[in-house]
């Protein structure tokens, strides 16, 4: 698989955000101000500040990448708000140019004598957290392999798409592991397409990260996202193990099942790398 991306030649990430009624629940049922769909939507604009960043040069911020986000709940479809809504695949420097709005947030930094000070930091947002309906996985997986077709129809030597879906249940729709098998099967000439899945609990338990055997996982449904997965390409294994000390083998699958928001961050950060720009 070749891993470089160029503006010439871009790539794109697509994310399926469940937004179903159960992503009102808190992380692991801890109550807490932040719900998963909170969580899900503070993590994803988070990272599209981070690509924005990354793709930043001194002339401008370069189109390595399109990006699309899209949610399933009471509907199935693309989750940017305000100037780029019902976009489905969006140049990260339009992506740039148009959040819905930039809050002010506060973090806390280490003030070099032991303690800890309060930052006013810009915080902007293209994705908005909702949670109301089911769970129509089957539906946007179906609706993802469009859109990547239609990418690939105009990129066909791209570093391979990469799709992540990020949920807290079982589809509703049907099973979901053939439309994820037809999925997986695209390709573009340096490579098939990459699908990775993270799931979240309403229950207590530690995450099961990027796992190598089903043996080990607790139950059918993590088993079946499991199987949904693609497998971890060398470069991505490379950086789990090096950079999160994570065990990984050559079965590694791009896939974490009882998620918190820690893991959330990790996932992402891991499965949305390129080797290097060009």
């Amino acid at each position: 698989m070749s891993t470089t991306i160029s503006v010439a030649n871009p790539s794109c990430l697509l994310f399926l955000v469940d937004q179903s009624a159960s992503m009102r629940e808190s992380f692991g049922g801890q109550r807490t101000a932040l719900t998963k769909a909170e969580g899900v939507s503070d993590a994803i604009n988070r990272l599209l500040q981070n690509l924005v960043i990354k793709c930043a040069k001194s002339t401008g911020v370069r189109d390595y990448y399109f990006v699309g986000v899209l949610s399933y709940g009471e509907q199935v479809r693309p989750a940017f708000q305000g100037r780029l809504e019902k976009r489905e695949l969006v140049p990260i420097s339009e992506i740039a140019d148009a959040p819905l709005r930039i809050e002010e947030r506060t973090k806390l930094l280490d003030d070099g004598l032991g303690g800890l000070i309060k930052q006013t930091v810009k915080f902007p947002v293209w994705f908005e957290a909702t949670a109301a309906g089911k769970t129509p996985m089957c539906t946007a997986i179906h609706y993802a392999q469009k859109i990547i077709q239609k990418w690939l129809s105009k990129h066909p030597d791209c570093f391979p798409p990469i799709v992540i879906n990020i949920t807290d249940g079982m589809a509703t729709d049907g099973n979901p592991l053939k439309a994820a098998q037809t999925l997986k099967s695209l390709s573009s000439s340096s490579g098939q397409i990459l699908f990775f899945n993270i799931h979240f609990s309403a229950q207590q338990a530690n995450p099961i990260e990027f796992p190598d055997n089903e043996a080990i996982l607790p139950n059918k449904y993590a088993t079946l996202l499991f199987r949904m997965s693609s497998l971890l390409p060398t470069y991505l294994r490379e950086i789990a193990s090096q950079e999160y000390n994570i065990p990984i083998s050559e079965k590694t699958r791009g896939f974490t099942f009882h998620a918190d928001m820690v893991a959330l961050i990790k996932f992402l950060d891991i499965g949305t790398r390129p080797a290097h720009f060009s």
